[in-house]
């Protein structure tokens, strides 16, 4: 059984994943936005809730 073996399919994935390290992920990271809040505001001023059997 060939899927027992380990040899072919540890560098097979070594490979697979140095390769989305090193050359896929830095260029989707450069698509991605960041978010940087461009204003800070004010919290808005929250009343309680009138509850009727209070």
């Amino acid at each position: 059984m060939p899927q027992l073996n380990p040899n072919p399919w540890f560098l097979i994935l070594y490979l697979t994943w140095l390769t989305y390290s090193l050359i896929i992920q830095p260029k989707i990271s450069m698509h991605l936005p960041e978010n940087n809040p461009t204003k800070i505001t004010k919290p808005t001023d929250t009343n309680p809730w009138p509850w009727p059997w209070h």
